[in-house]
């Protein structure tokens, strides 16, 4: 794999794609998230704070200090599973984000052109049950909301369906669930999963490790083939300013003590490693090693092949 930067957009031909092993992870993007989104997200990165990282700029932040951030999915194929990891924030959802409010992109087609066409996917795992990270599970067909992935299991943390079951919702998380989660549930597609503090394998190369505090059941999904690993981290890591800075929570955080705490633990346990990590928020370049640096880290960009 190269080691140099890279500047693909999000409107990029193609998907880009880096090379664990035997397996080729697809970066498949959805849409780049407004310049609003890093001061309200992460409201500990200020623009002095992010300025005094120069390692961010051009690619993770802009001059200024207004961080880069994008909705996207990674998909690969594991030993003939077909697997998709998140699936966004979905087309024509009602949200009270305006960012996310009634979106009509492209993600469809570019899941396809990746080589994931929907009825051809065997595994759709969530990281955790928030709007944008599993709003592609639904599409709407005949005035309903219905599995994008007819054939596949989607898979999430026990502990994560079950907080949420007990959780008092506002009207904006329980429409999420209404027309993103139960229709899901109600095909019977929905596969909950114990993840013990060493993980749990769901299949040969194939791991969920817990990584709780930005939501209690929030997973990250572990890739190994042949000596080679990649980690997805969904939200527990949401911007590379969190390597240099892991006490900057998102501000959804259900508890920020214990977010602080897995993102500092999962850092230390990738620095100085060949593991690549792939940022389920980060803006191109996507991917990248863990270094020590100042103290804390920072992220090694790795571009796509």
């Amino acid at each position: 794999m190269s080691t140099s930067p890279t500047t693909d957009s999000i409107d990029s031909t193609g998907a880009p794609s880096w090379t664990v092993g035997d397996v080729a992870v697809h970066r498949v993007d959805e849409v780049l998230l407004p310049p609003a989104t890093g001061p309200w997200l992460l409201p500990g990165a200020t623009p002095d704070v992010v300025t005094g990282q120069g390692w961010l700029h051009p690619q993770h932040a802009d001059a200024e200090g207004v961080l880069r951030l994008d909705s996207h999915s990674f998909a690969f194929v594991l030993d003939g599973l077909r697997i998709v990891v998140d699936t966004g924030i979905g087309n024509g959802k009602e949200r009270a984000n305006p960012a996310w409010h009634d979106l009509d992109t492209d993600y469809p087609r570019r899941l396809e052109a990746a080589g994931f066409p929907p009825d051809s996917v065997d595994l759709v795992l969530l990281t955790h049950l928030h709007a944008d990270h599993v709003g592609w599970n639904t599409r709407r067909a005949k005035g309903t909301w219905v599995p994008t992935f007819p054939r596949a299991r989607y898979v999430t943390s026990r502990v994560e369906r079950e907080f949420w079951a007990g959780y008092a919702m506002d009207e904006a998380r329980a429409q999420m669930f209404r027309d993103s989660v139960l229709p899901v549930e109600e095909a019977g597609l929905l596969d909950l999963v114990d993840v013990p503090e060493g993980g749990a394998q769901l299949a040969p190369g194939l791991r969920l490790l817990p990584t709780p505090g930005h939501t209690p059941g929030h997973v990250a999904v572990e890739l190994t083939s042949r000596g080679e690993t990649a980690v997805i981290t969904g939200d527990c890591i949401h911007h590379p300013v969190q390597f240099a800075h892991p006490a900057i929570g998102a501000c959804v955080d259900i508890d920020p003590v214990r977010s602080e705490a897995t993102r500092r633990a999962l850092l230390g346990s990738l620095a100085g490693t060949d593991t690549l990590v792939l940022g389920t928020h980060f803006a191109p370049p996507t991917a990248g090693r863990v270094v020590a640096h100042e103290g804390a880290y920072r992220l090694a960009s790795v571009a796509p092949r």
